[in-house]
């Protein structure tokens, strides 16, 4: 198999005209007319569940409209016109979180080099050999988002934020005519998402992009058009300038929750989980170097630092994911000898990238928020009446009783997150660990759901949050916890204002 090549300076028009789209027997897209020119950048914007990733994969030929008299999709390269995806689709790069999820799903861990390898060859796995002009091409990629020291890793060895930069390089690395980005800026650390940025903003020829997202902070300086999308239909499709861009994306102030998290904070309170200078090992690596950690009930931390440093691994051993190498310790409440990990489980909240990769695309929303009351992924046994009682309050205190009937498959990433808010609290947790628990949710959502984690923390549930973005914990934490490298930089109370600044804006 010969690996795509771009030559020349040609890029791809997409013309969409009047286009529906069915699934799962519903209209999730009604008369779509859209035109993608070369040299054109686009935001694409619209609450969860509003169409964003189905209209990209529409446009990037994965799925098919509904069949009407005057619907036409097609693609333009030089003077060749298709009315079909088909000649085109290995022109367009598209890249979302499920491609990252099916990864880890199927436990596809094969070097880096080797993931980045197969956008030459657009297969989701090696199949082939590389060349040495391949491997000079992969390695002006990573280098091009220096990350090219990650080349020899294993993918499902790096971090949720390092994933989503190598698989932008697979996509980047066929040089294709269309690029398609579905949050891809989700996860990332400020220095690896102005990297991002900037190569955008360097795409100073003719290579047309669409990128989605939820956040004002997320849209490039170098954007020209915006498409906004509502239940399906579009509202506004024409220049950035013009486009209601702040009123669908800013944040609004919002009452200080600062308040209620120091009246969480109980010093002195009951301990749920404690690191005593705990050192992991991940594929032989040392990924977590000397922490010591102790959580107590009602209070509120946040985890930040690099992509890499270990905020992931310590949130899934504290969980139990991951042990801790002889010399260190880890004590959870109500776990001495003899007690089974899964009694201290059965009360913890976990949401995490990951879990929502592991639930298979089958099972119902209502399905999933029973498995929160037995710590499982699915359910082993025919939930009990228990179950859909307290899965029935839980789905209407998160607004997601009319989907308890849809399948995982069904749903947008979104929606799908929201889901995992709702099995994390159907046992209603002693303590909540959250891991980049906002990714991918709208502004009304985030809001909403930062004021359920903050209602549970002032009934006295710990909660410990690793973060990116200052914006989702700053007002929120008690205590904070900075990681470099695997190593506590800082460890204890929240930092007055001033120092939060200075956290906020070091990684830039």
């Amino acid at each position: 198999m010969r690996p795509m090549s771009s030559a020349g300076t040609r890029y791809l028009e997409v013309r969409l005209a009047r286009l529906s789209l069915h699934r799962g027997g519903r209209t999730v897209l009604k008369g779509i007319s859209w035109t993608i020119r070369p040299g054109e950048r686009w935001v694409l914007a619209g609450a969860n569940g509003a169409g964003k990733t189905q209209l990209l994969k529409l446009v990037a030929g994965i799925v098919w409209p509904k069949a009407a008299a005057r619907a036409t999709r097609q693609y333009l390269l030089g003077r060749q016109l298709s009315s079909t995806p088909f000649g085109s689709k290995d022109e367009i790069a598209y890249l979302g979180a499920e491609r990252q999820d099916k990864y880890q799903r199927y436990g596809w861990n094969m070097p880096v080099e080797r993931i980045v390898g197969t956008g030459l060859y657009r297969s989701d796995i090696p199949l082939d050999a590389l060349s040495g002009a391949d491997r000079r091409r992969i390695r002006r990629t990573l280098e091009r988002l220096a990350v090219a020291h990650l080349a020899p890793r294993r993918l499902l060895s790096l971090s949720y934020g390092e994933r989503r930069v190598i698989l932008l390089a697979r996509a980047l690395v066929s040089r294709p005519r269309l690029l398609l980005l579905d949050e891809v800026l989700n996860g990332l650390d400020e220095i690896n998402r102005a990297r991002v940025l900037r190569w955008l903003a360097r795409q100073t020829g003719r290579l047309p992009w669409v990128l989605a997202t939820h956040r004002l902070e997320d849209v490039p300086p170098s954007a020209t058009h915006a498409l906004l999308l509502r239940r399906g239909r579009i509202v506004y499709r024409g220049g950035l300038r013009r486009a209601p861009l702040k009123r669908w994306l800013a944040v609004p102030p919002r009452e200080s929750p600062a308040p209620n998290a120091r009246r969480a904070a109980r010093p002195g309170g009951r301990s749920l989980v404690r690191l005593s200078d705990a050192r992991v090992y991940l594929e032989g690596r040392r990924v977590l170097d000397g922490i010591s950690l102790t959580v107590r009930a009602g209070e509120f931390w946040v985890i930040h630092g690099r992509n890499g440093c270990g905020k992931t691994t310590l949130l899934r051993t504290l969980y139990g994911d991951h042990g801790v190498a002889v010399g260190g310790a880890i004590e959870r409440a109500g776990t001495g000898a003899g007690v089974a990990l899964d009694v201290f489980r059965k009360r913890v909240g976990l949401i995490a990238p990951h879990l929502q990769a592991d639930h298979p695309a089958q099972l119902t929303v209502a399905e999933v928020v029973q498995s929160g009351r037995h710590a499982s992924v699915g359910l082993n046994d025919a939930p009990s009446a228990a179950d859909r009682s307290a899965a029935r309050r839980t789905l209407a205190l998160f607004a997601l009783t009319r989907l308890s009937t849809r399948t995982l498959g069904e749903l947008s990433y979104g929606q799908s997150r929201r889901v995992l808010f709702a099995r994390a609290w159907v046992r209603e947790p002693q303590l909540l660990l959250l891991d980049e628990p906002f990714a991918g949710l709208d502004t009304p959502t985030r809001r909403a759901l930062t004021a359920r984690v903050l209602a549970l923390a002032a009934g006295g549930t710990a909660v410990v949050l690793s973060a990116h973005r200052p914006g989702d914990w700053l007002g929120c934490a008690s205590h904070e916890l900075e990681l470099a490298r695997g190593r506590a930089v800082y460890c204890g109370p929240i930092r007055r204002p001033l120092g939060r600044r200075r956290l906020a804006g070091a990684t830039r």
